[in-house]
C-alpha cells in the first residue's frame, strides 16, 4: 500500500509541470515566487483546467497579483515575533499556548500569514519548549501548528504528545487530510487513542470544492474516537466570497459532523491583498447565511488583531 509521504511526493512543485498537467498556460503566473508553488495532486485533479477562477486554482497558484504593494499589508501581520516565548512556542492568550512544530506544509496557501516565519530548521527537538510548558501551571491547552503538525511523523508526534500529557486539551491545526486524506493512518489514529490529553481537530478548509468522500471517510476514523472536528476558513476574494460557497462548504461540512467554526478576515501578509475582502461584505455574506442555515452551520467572523487577548469578532 502506497504510504502518505510518498504520496507527497506527487506534490507539483514546478509551474511547468502544473501547466502541463492543466493543460495550457496559467494566466497571470509568477513563475519565481519567494514563497514556493506546493500543491497536491489530490487537489490539481479536482481544478477546473477550463475555468481561469477556479477556487483551488486561485488559492495555491502563484500569479503577477503578489507583487503589488499594499498599505497596511506586511511580513508579519499578526507579529507572531513579539509572542514568542521559544523558537517554537508561542503564547498570545491566556491559558493556551502555540507550538509550531514545523515549518514543513502539505500545500502553499498564497494567502498564508505565516508564509515569512523563521522555523527553526537546525534544532529539531523540543525539549526548552516542552520544559516551558511543564514550568507554566496556568496552560490548560497547546495548539499544534506550524506548517503542519501532520507533516512530523507519527513517531514524533507520538513523542511531543507524551511529553505533556498533563495537559488538559491539545488542538490540532491542520489542512493535511485536505490535500492527503492517507496521512489519517493506524499509526496516526493510535497516537489519538491512547492519548490522555482531549484532542480536539480543527480542519482547514475553505471551499466545498476542496472536499470529497475519502477525505470524510478519513476524519469520520477520528470522529470514531470521540474527538471533534471543527472547521475554520478564511474568507477569500473570488474563493468563496460569495453566500452560495458559504453555504455549499458549511452544508458540506456538518452533512459529515464536522461543525464551521470561524471564518477569518484575511491576515493582512505582503502578497495576499488581493484575496481581501472588505469588513462589510464579509457582514453581509454571514447575515445573510444566518437566514439560510441553522446556527450550528454558521461560523462566527473573526479576525485577529495583534495584541488582543481573543479573537475579534468583526461587527
Amino acid at each position: 500500500m502506497i504510504s502518505w509521504r510518498q504520496i507527497l511526493r506527487q506534490n507539483f512543485t514546478s509551474w511547468e509541470k502544473l501547466s502541463q498537467f492543466l493543460g495550457g498556460e496559467i494566466p497571470h503566473l509568477l513563475k519565481n515566487p519567494s514563497f514556493p508553488l506546493n500543491l497536491p495532486l489530490r487537489l490539481a485533479q479536482k481544478i477546473d483546467k477550463h475555468n481561469p477562477n477556479d477556487p483551488i486554482l486561485k488559492q495555491f497558484i502563484p500569479t503577477t497579483s503578489e507583487l503589488e504593494v499594499k498599505s497596511g499589508f506586511s511580513l508579519d501581520p499578526v507579529q507572531d515575533q513579539t509572542f514568542r516565548k521559544e523558537r517554537k512556542l508561542l503564547q498570545k492568550y491566556h491559558g493556551r499556548a502555540l507550538i509550531t512544530l514545523t515549518g514543513a506544509c502539505v500545500m502553499n496557501c498564497r494567502f498564508c500569514f505565516r508564509k515569512n516565519f523563521d522555523y527553526e530548521t537546525e534544532e529539531k527537538s523540543f525539549e526548552k519548549e516542552i520544559e516551558l510548558i511543564k514550568q507554566d501551571p496556568s496552560l490548560k491547552e497547546i495548539i499544534l501548528s506550524g506548517g503542519d503538525p501532520l507533516s512530523l511523523s507519527n513517531e514524533k508526534l507520538g513523542e511531543f504528545i507524551n511529553a505533556i500529557s498533563h495537559i488538559k486539551k491539545i488542538r490540532f491545526h491542520t489542512r493535511f487530510p485536505i490535500g492527503i486524506p492517507e496521512r489519517i493512518d493506524e499509526g496516526f489514529l493510535e497516537i489519538l487513542k491512547n492519548a490522555k490529553s482531549q484532542i480536539i481537530f480543527v480542519l482547514h478548509c475553505n471551499h466545498a470544492s476542496e472536499l470529497d468522500e475519502d477525505i470524510f471517510l478519513s476524519l469520520k476514523k477520528i470522529q470514531r474516537l470521540g474527538i471533534p472536528i471543527l472547521n475554520q476558513s478564511v474568507l477569500l476574494k473570488g474563493v468563496n466570497d460569495t453566500v452560495l460557497a458559504l453555504k455549499e462548504l458549511s452544508e458540506s461540512l456538518v452533512d459529515h459532523g464536522i461543525i464551521p467554526y470561524y471564518l477569518h478576515q484575511l491576515d493582512k501578509v505582503a502578497g495576499a491583498s488581493h484575496f481581501e475582502v472588505e469588513k462589510e461584505t464579509g457582514l453581509q455574506l454571514v447575515h445573510n447565511l444566518l437566514s439560510l442555515l441553522p446556527g450550528y452551520a454558521v461560523p462566527r467572523y473573526v479576525e485577529e488583531t495583534a495584541g488582543e487577548a481573543h479573537k475579534t469578532i468583526v461587527t
